[in-house]
């Protein structure tokens, strides 16, 4: 074509001719920059050798400064993970660990990577952010506290959890980090699965979010197992001994403590209970407690109080009160008066929430 452009100008090159063969070349040389940035981010974070898959924990992304720098350290403690050499001491609330090594080139880079560590779980933003494991002990990242020092050879970490859910995830990415000391690259590029909270021996029960209070069996192999964005509220009228917490508000903590087992946090799921019929007994102060029931105080309010720090919203029927002759100033601190109980569980169902009930 541009040969007989040239021919119908007399031999020269038609003006055609030049803007169709710049933009052609202006073409080519964006697909080979786009080509050359793929990869280039391949090789950062694909299946081969590269520098995406190390040593590190996170949830987070983000190509920065910060980022790339902790992947070169990761990248080369990888490539003389031979010469590392590491002891992980269970905790009963973490781990301590201590990694050294006699390359006192090796023994820096290992100081700078627990350093990026540290830092990196106080703001939440990790690097190995398709590994299952390390995104969801970041996700627990203000529940972890770390303590680093280091040694003549390397570092020694102490990293704790209040939280068994935390401690279970913080063990299990010690033993994850103890094989990339072993294997290097060939263990860095796998995925590692999220711990479920263990049962004690004979299966009793655990308590991850509601302490001392609806216990689970964590079920880490069943089907239907907790999911994040869920809205339940609880409708209860059921009856309970005056030295007893009322069922209802401990199904909402045996539902709380159901996340908690599956590795879940009690923000990821919101739980409305709403107290009529006889349960609205369980609202009242420990002075009307005693002076109704003859009991020192209300065995329901430390159990609503522990519900409503884990983010559970409590409701009293406020014509129930009336039906009980319970006067406004006789329910506890803290508890909101719903019109009534119908149109609290109407409007939360028409928001969308779940409804169980607890007769």
């Amino acid at each position: 074509m541009f040969r007989f452009m040239q021919k119908m100008n007399g031999g020269e090159e038609h003006p055609l001719t030049r803007r169709i063969t710049a933009s052609f070349a202006v073409s080519g040389l964006l697909a080979l920059a786009s080509f050359l940035l793929i990869a280039s981010e391949a090789s950062a974070q694909g299946p081969g050798r590269g520098r995406g898959r190390g040593f590190g924990a996170g949830g987070g992304r983000g190509p920065d400064a910060a980022m790339r720098a902790d992947q070169d350290v990761f990248h080369y403690l990888l490539e003389h993970h031979a010469e590392i050499r590491r002891t992980v001491k269970p905790l009963e609330d973490g781990v301590e660990t201590l990694t050294e090594s006699d390359n006192p080139q090796v023994a820096k880079r290992i100081q700078e990577h627990v350093a990026a560590m540290h830092a990196r779980v106080k703001s939440g933003q990790g690097l190995r952010f398709w590994d299952d494991l390390i995104v969801a002990l970041f996700r627990h990242h203000a529940k972890i506290e770390m303590v680093v020092k280091d040694t003549p050879k390397g570092s020694k970490v102490v990293e704790t959890s209040p939280d068994p859910t935390v401690v279970a995830l913080i063990q299990a990415h010690a033993q994850v980090v103890s094989l990339f000391v072993a294997h290097g690259f060939d263990e860095a590029h796998k995925n590692h699965a999220v711990p479920q909270a263990r049962a004690a021996v004979g299966g009793e029960l655990v308590f991850p979010i509601i302490k001392e209070q609806g216990g689970v069996r964590p079920r880490p192999n069943a089907v239907e197992q907790p999911a994040a964005g869920r809205k339940v509220i609880f409708d209860v009228t059921a009856d309970t001994k005056p030295t007893e917490p009322n069922k209802g508000l401990d199904r909402a903590a045996r539902l709380l403590n159901l996340y908690g087992s599956a590795g879940r946090d009690a923000s990821d799921i919101a739980i409305t209970v709403v107290l009529h019929g006889e349960a609205t007994k369980s609202i009242l102060n420990d002075e009307s407690y005693k002076k109704r029931f003859e009991v020192n105080q209300n065995p329901n309010l430390p159990l609503i109080g522990k519900l409503k720090a884990a983010g559970v919203e409590v409701l009293v029927c406020g014509q129930a009160l009336n039906y009980k002759g319970f006067a406004d100033n006789e329910v506890a601190d803290g508890i909101p008066i719903a019109a009534a109980a119908m149109t609290a569980v109407i409007n939360k169902q028409s928001s969308g929430y779940a409804y169980l009930p607890v007769p």
